[in-house]
C-alpha cells in the first residue's frame, strides 16, 4: 500500500546523520519534503541530493523542511553528507519501516538486494496531509522537481 495524496502522512521517528531522532509529527506547522533515495554514493542519488542542496533556498522560502531518506546507516549518511556538502538532514530508515509505510520499497533491486527505497518524493502540508506524491519504479529516473516545487507553491 502506498501513501497517497490527500491522506494523512504516516508518522515516523528516524535517526538523522548525526544520530538525532526526527519525528514527522513534530514538524506540523511547516511544509515537509521527503526525498527517498536508494543508496548513498550512487550517481543518480548524488545528483538528486546535490540539486536539492543547491536549491535549498527555494525550499526555505516555501517554509519547507527537506529530508533525504534511505536505508543506509546513519554513519554512512554522515560521510555522504560531508563528502557532498549536503545542507539538509539525511534520515536512516535502516529497519525499512518508513519505506514500507510509504509504499516505496523495492522487494528486489539490483544484485539481488532487497528492501531498498524507491526514488520517491512526497510534499506534506502544515497539517501533515500529503499534497504531492511520486514513486518511481526505475532507480535511474530523476524526480519531478518542478512538480515538487509547484506543490509547495500551491501551499503558500
Amino acid at each position: 500500500m502506498s501513501a497517497t495524496v490527500d491522506q494523512q502522512a504516516p508518522d515516523f521517528t528516524l535517526p538523522d546523520h548525526d544520530k538525532n531522532m526526527v519525528t514527522l509529527n513534530s514538524l506540523k506547522g511547516k511544509n515537509v519534503v521527503l526525498l527517498f533515495f536508494p543508496a548513498a554514493f550512487t550517481s543518480t542519488c548524488t545528483k538528486e541530493m546535490c540539486q536539492t542542496r543547491d536549491e535549498l533556498s527555494f525550499y526555505n522560502g516555501m517554509n519547507a523542511a527537506v529530508y533525504g531518506i534511505s536505508v543506509d546507516m546513519p554513519f554512512t549518511l554522515a560521510k555522504y553528507r560531508l563528502d557532498n556538502q549536503i545542507n539538509f538532514p539525511l534520515l536512516s530508515d535502516f529497519n525499512k519501516d518508513v519505506i514500507t509505510a510509504y509504499g516505496c520499497k523495492y522487494d528486489n533491486w539490483i544484485l539481488g538486494l532487497k528492501g531498498v527505497a524507491k526514488r520517491s518524493s512526497f510534499v506534506i502540508d502544515k497539517e501533515g496531509v500529503i499534497r504531492y506524491a511520486q514513486i518511481l519504479e526505475n532507480a535511474s529516473d530523476y524526480p519531478d522537481f518542478d512538480g515538487i516545487k509547484k506543490a509547495l507553491e500551491s501551499l503558500k
